[in-house]
């Protein structure tokens, strides 16, 4: 009788809970559309167009509501975009994917839409100092169901063509200001005042070619020669020195920087069929990566919604049709062929993003990894072969020379594929 009781107090409350999920919903909904009708008439109505009336791209929670209805008024305001503030809007999106929350919502499409007149009047030279503004605007209006409602509306929302092969190279003045300050101090006060010609007429008499002979011969003895060696490469300077050191010598698969990484939206690539473009959360203050990945004919985009993978984060940036990948996830292909399979490596269960990922083995446990590979040195490529998933699905590296087997984990646990036995991993 008592768990008569309980089985038919909780069917009693299903149907209540249920109808207060949706009722608390429906009321968020209504709260954006509210929201959206103080814009100006076309952003209004492409608001509208894209949120099905209001009905989608609401919040999440009521935390996230309040904030969309927040940005939805601040963009109503008709004050927070204007073409003297562009500068300004580019500073907030730096570390934003979506302005109101970590996913795409209908805050978003009313920013794109206020934008979009004085974006569209932006010369390549504008656009290219606007680098976030640009990232922005070219993501949303590249969303399926922005670009089809926008191309409903004629030349209205019309899409913006970005042309960022030509960009400028960023200058980097900090490190050239370093080395301006340190050269004086590198030589004493006392050869500052020597002439040149003295020094030449030093080093060409024998007692002083002698002596630097002897000191030369001591050098390249065992610790004295690479002591000498240390000392050249820490006059560039700190980590990127350690860098460059590390980078020498046969690629091993420490060099690679491998993070739990989480997918926080997906969409197909609008000018490429087989192609995703993601955002994955990597852990880092600036926020999600974009990541252009092949995989829209093996993995269907519902099982890459939402998902926690493994990713490589110290590729060179790559453009993919229009988008610039800066980061590639690691997945396991089939033994038999692509068409036999393709799969996501997953990290053990609690993992979060950002969290490291190494290989097993004394020598590779503790190793940093390269901040960015070098193409021309093919590290990845020479090491790559030897990825593998083991019988137990573990993802491993296999040193082909020695055959030694370093599995691929976190602190947590071993990574593995859902279903892969011996398949490559790339």
């Amino acid at each position: 009788m008592v768990l008569g009781i309980f089985g038919s107090t909780r069917i009693g409350f299903r149907p209540i809970l249920l109808h207060r999920s949706l009722l608390s919903h429906s009321i968020r909904n209504m709260s954006v559309a509210a929201a959206a009708s103080k814009l100006r008439a076309p952003v209004r109505d492409l608001v509208l167009s894209v949120t099905k009336d209001g009905q989608e791209l609401g919040g999440q929670s009521e935390a996230d509501e309040k904030d969309i209805v927040s940005w939805i008024e601040k963009v109503a305001s008709g004050t927070f975009v204007n073409e003297n503030n562009l500068k300004d809007l580019d500073t907030l999106l730096v570390p934003k994917t979506y302005i109101a929350t970590n996913y795409f919502t209908a805050a978003d499409v009313a920013l794109y839409g206020e934008m979009h007149p004085y974006v569209a009047k932006l010369q390549a030279s504008e656009y290219y100092a606007l680098p976030s503004v640009t990232r922005y605007f070219d993501h949303i209006q590249t969303r399926p169901s922005v670009w089809k409602s926008a191309e409903s509306m004629g030349d209205t929302f019309k899409v913006v063509e970005f042309s960022l092969d030509n960009a400028p190279k960023v200058e980097r003045k900090a490190e050239p200001s370093k080395k301006k300050e340190k050269a004086p101090k590198a030589a004493p006060a006392e050869d500052s005042a020597k002439p040149v010609i003295n020094k030449a007429e030093s080093s060409s008499t024998p007692d002083a070619a002698g002596d630097k002979k002897v000191k030369k011969e001591k050098k390249k003895d065992g610790k004295e020669a690479s002591a000498g060696k240390e000392a050249a490469a820490g006059k560039k300077g700190g980590k990127a020195a350690a860098a460059a050191a590390a980078d020498e010598g046969e690629p091993v698969p420490s060099m690679i920087d491998l993070r739990v990484g989480h997918i926080v939206d997906v969409i197909k690539h609008p000018d490429a069929d087989g192609l995703y473009i993601e955002q994955i959360d990597l852990g880092e203050e600036t926020g999600p990566r974009t990541v252009v990945s092949g995989l829209v004919n093996y993995i269907p985009i519902e099982q890459m919604r939402d998902k926690y993978l493994v990713a490589v984060c110290n590729l060179k940036p790559a453009n993919m049709r229009g988008v610039k990948s800066f980061a590639m996830v690691l997945c396991a292909t089939s033994k038999d062929g692509k068409d036999a399979g393709i799969e996501l490596i997953q990290p053990p269960a609690g993992s979060k993003p950002g969290d490291r990922v190494y290989f097993e083995g004394a020598e590779f446990e503790n190793a940093t990894p390269l901040p960015q590979l070098n193409p021309k040195k093919k590290i990845f490529e020479t090491v790559q072969p030897g990825f593998i998933t083991l019988d137990t699905r573990e993802a491993a590296w296999v040193n082909q020379a020695t055959k030694s087997v370093h599995k691929i984990r976190t602190a947590s646990g071993v990574c593995v594929a859902p279903t892969l036995v011996g398949a490559s991993l790339s």
